[in-house]
């Protein structure tokens, strides 16, 4: 084993009574209201975290505003770009104090935080901070016909929204809000982050080191507390737009709020139940390896990881063989150790509907390959677990778990491949595997979902636009694309 030691810097910050960041500064928040943050390892009490009030939240909001309509307003581009670029440094310097802070809140492994959290949230800063001076429009020339020798030209105009209420996740508490807040400022916004009840820590941590990059007071503004304080923020008219990472169900309630509020924008990246289909050009060893690439990094708490796996007839017994002996191997580690294989998942919540996904599953006749159950230890930690549903109308088939579950169907054709994998109401990403580039290159037009991999799943670029199809969402993230969804589209015409 090789357990890392707590920094002190993790340590200080765990014992200081921690609220939210506002205005360009820790607020510890209430004395009495606030809420438990344990560690899914072992479930004790690492902390808590205050809820925000009425007044805090009025305060975040109006300094989001203000710092809009002021400071970084005024902030040029450039300058905008070198704050973003320092802030990415800034992560970087103390990558392990945010990795341990995120490790110890959400069960990460270690290794993945420092990977993920740190490393992947550092490069996606940067990649947004190099946008902030090439937000452009276009010069048009209208084709009106002149009566009195007079001419036209025309433009276009791309102008920040306002302030961005972002609302977090607790799987990536850290690089999502990322995806958020450098968009948000990249393009001229401020950015008002709401972060998921169970997982505050590290991006707390983050807005410190916000403000110590140069961000002017205001700009980023992060608050903590329950669902219903969206009830306060969306409606208000200062906010001008909301950018949700989270559940199909959410985000429909978010969606129907924001029309609601003078059809404020939206960005939605929802879940679904992704696919991953296997064509029998590949071996065996390789199913079973995009099987755990695909569905069981970060014990499957991915949005975009695969909970449906398809694979050819002819391969699912040499298939279920081989993945039950991958996972059965498996055992659970302290996120905390260097050495660790696979953790918890991140809350107690999530572990009770993993496992009663579980009892459902055997209710309605499915069989278990492999797991089906919790480990025999503390904390809330479950066997990744293989299941073959009695029938695709079965719930562990139809329904996402979000966690370290895989379902197991056959195929036997190449259009009953692609039913299979489009016949669900999301479509957030999906996968096809095979040598035969010609085929796979046939296959993806026809997959319905916002990104389809082809040999490899969940991986993702800033250079890439990401985001769903169908009920899994509106709207993308990163790549150039996101310009479009952080800023309006004004339209000058000019007579002269």
């Amino acid at each position: 084993m090789a357990i890392k030691e707590q920094l002190p810097a993790v340590k200080a910050f765990l014992a200081r009574q921690q609220g939210h960041f506002i205005n360009g500064k820790a607020v510890p928040g209430s004395a009495t209201d606030r809420e438990d943050i344990r560690n899914p390892a072992n479930g004790e009490r690492i902390g808590t975290v205050a809820r925000a009030t009425p007044e805090e939240v009025e305060e975040a909001i109006a300094s989001s505003h203000n710092a809009f309509k002021g400071a970084w307003a005024q902030t040029l581009p450039a300058e905008k770009e070198r704050i973003l670029y320092r802030f990415a440094d800034l992560i970087e310097q103390h990558g392990e104090e945010i990795a341990q802070l995120e490790t110890l809140q959400s069960g990460k492994l270690l290794t993945l935080s420092r990977m993920i959290e740190v490393g992947w949230a550092a490069q996606f800063l940067r990649y947004y901070a190099g946008w902030a001076t090439k937000v452009a429009g276009q010069t048009l020339a209208p084709s009106i016909a002149s009566a009195n020798g007079e001419k036209y030209t025309a433009m276009t105009l791309r102008e920040p929204l306002g302030v961005v209420f972002g609302i977090i996740p607790w799987n990536f508490p850290v690089m999502i809000p990322i995806w958020k807040l450098g968009a948000a400022l990249a393009t001229g916004n401020t950015a008002l982050l709401k972060s998921a009840s169970p997982t505050p820590f590290s991006l707390l941590r983050v807005a410190e080191l916000g403000k110590e990059a140069g961000l002017p007071d205001g700009v980023l503004n992060v608050i903590n507390g329950p669902g219903k304080l969206g009830d306060i923020i969306i409606p208000d008219k200062r906010i001008a737009k909301v950018s949700l990472t989270g559940s199909v169900r959410t985000g429909q309630i978010i969606a129907e709020e924001a029309m609601k509020a003078n059809l404020k924008h939206v960005t939605l990246e929802l879940g679904g139940k992704n696919a991953a289909g296997f064509l029998p050009d590949m071996s065996v060893q390789e199913i079973v390896d995009g099987m755990f690439e695909a569905g069981f990094m970060h014990t499957g708490q991915i949005c975009a990881a695969a909970e449906r796996f398809l694979v050819h007839s002819s391969q699912i017994d040499e298939v279920e063989e081989a993945i039950r002996e991958r996972l059965a191997g498996i055992e659970a580690g302290d996120p905390m150790d260097e050495d660790a294989q696979f953790g918890p998942v991140a809350t107690e919540d999530q572990y009770n509907k993993v496992l009663e996904a579980f009892a459902t599953a055997k209710q309605e006749g499915d069989r278990f390959v492999v797991g089906g159950e919790a480990y025999d230890r503390i904390g809330y930690f479950v066997k990744p677990t293989v299941i073959r549903p009695k029938s695709l109308e079965s719930t562990s088939w139809r329904e996402e778990v979000f966690g370290p579950v895989a379902t197991l169907a056959t195929y036997e054709t190449e259009e009953e491949l692609i039913r299979e994998m489009n016949d669900s109401p999301y479509g957030l990403t999906a996968s096809v595997w095979t040598h035969d580039l010609s085929k796979a290159l046939r296959l993806v037009p026809q997959v319905e979902a916002g990104t389809v991999w082809v040999n490899m799943h969940t991986i993702v670029d800033p250079g890439v636009p990401f985001g769903g199809a169908k009920g899994s969402g509106i709207g993308r993230e990163y790549g150039s694309a996101f310009i479009e969804d952080y800023t309006e589209l004004k339209s000058v015409m000019i007579r002269y």
